[in-house]
C-alpha cells in the first residue's frame, strides 16, 4: 500500500513539472532502503550498509578534526538535524539518473519518502543550494525552483552573505570553489570547437563560462543555442578555476539559467 502511494504521489509531481524536466534525464526506481544513520546534511546510511548521497544537494559542511571553520559551518548542525528529523528510522525510495554511483561507491539518489520529497524539503528551507553534475541531473531544474524561492526570502545559507550570488566582476575573489555567478553575457565565441561565454570585453582577465567540444554538442541536442547567449543575463554555477581570468567549466545544461535579456 505504501508503495502504491509513493508511486501516485511521483507521479503527480513529476506530471506537474514535465515541461521543466523535459530535458532531464529519467528517473529510475533503485528500490527501498531503512535509514539507520545520518552522517551529515546530504549523507544516509541504510540498514542494508549502503551509503547515499542526496543527488544535486550541496549541503553546509562541519569542519574537520583540527581544520578552521568553513563558510556554513553554522548551518552545519543544522542540515544534518533537519535531514535526520525527515529520514532517520523510516523507510525511503530511492530514484537516481546515469549510473546512480559516485567514484566512491555511494549511490547518488533522489531520496522520497511516502509523502514528501527529502531534497526538496532542506533546499525550500534553505539548507543546502542545487549543485549538479552531468552523471546525477534528474529533477535538478525543479531544485533550482525552489532555491530561488528560499533565496528570495533569505532563509537559512541565504541569511548568510558567504552563500550570496556572486558578480561577474567579483569573481577572482572566489577561486577555488563553488559558487553562483551571476551576469550579462557580453559575448559568445566558438573557438576550436570549444564555447566561450565572455563577461567583459577583455576576457583575458575576467570572468568567463568555458564548454568543451563534446558538452556543446550535448547543449545543441537539448535545444540550447550557446552562442545565442550573447546580450542575456544569466545564473552561472560551478566550481571556479584560474586561467587568464577565473573560469567556470559548464558540461550540462542545469548549471547556466538565463534570467532574461
Amino acid at each position: 500500500m505504501a508503495s502504491k502511494l509513493l508511486l501516485a504521489v511521483l507521479g503527480v509531481l513529476l506530471g506537474a513539472l514535465a515541461p521543466a524536466l523535459a530535458a532531464e534525464p529519467r528517473l529510475v526506481d533503485a528500490g527501498l532502503g531503512v535509514v539507520r544513520e545520518v552522517p551529515d546534511g546530504r549523507t544516509l546510511v541504510l540498514a542494508d550498509g549502503r551509503v547515499v548521497r542526496l543527488a544535486g544537494l550541496g549541503a553546509p559542511a562541519a569542519p574537520a578534526a583540527g581544520a578552521s571553520c568553513p563558510a556554513g559551518t553554522p548551518f552545519a548542525a543544522t542540515a544534518k538535524d533537519a535531514l535526520a528529523s525527515l529520514v532517520l528510522g523510516r523507510t525511503v525510495r530511492l530514484r537516481v539518473s546515469g549510473t546512480g554511483l559516485d567514484r566512491y561507491g555511494r549511490l547518488v539518489a533522489q531520496v522520497f519518502d511516502q509523502e514528501r520529497w527529502i531534497q526538496a524539503e532542506l533546499v525550500r528551507a534553505g539548507l543546502g543550494r542545487v549543485e549538479s553534475v552531468t552523471e546525477h541531473r534528474g529533477m535538478i531544474l525543479a531544485m533550482q525552483e525552489i532555491e530561488d524561492v528560499a533565496r528570495a526570502a533569505h532563509l537559512g545559507i541565504w541569511s548568510d552573505s558567504r552563500f550570496a550570488v556572486r558578480s561577474a566582476g567579483e569573481t577572482n575573489r572566489y577561486l577555488n570553489r563553488f559558487e553562483i555567478v551571476e551576469g550579462v553575457v557580453v559575448a559568445a565565441d566558438q573557438i576550436g570547437g570549444r564555447v566561450y561565454l565572455n563577461f567583459v570585453p577583455d576576457w583575458r582577465s575576467d570572468f568567463t563560462v568555458s564548454v568543451a567540444p563534446a558538452d556543446v554538442r550535448a547543449f545543441k541536442r537539448e535545444g540550447m543555442d550557446l552562442l545565442a547567449m550573447a546580450g542575456k543575463r544569466v545564473r552561472v554555477r560551478g566550481w571556479i578555476r584560474a586561467y587568464n581570468g577565473p573560469v567556470i567549466d559548464v558540461t550540462h545544461p542545469e548549471q547556466i539559467q538565463v534570467l532574461g535579456p
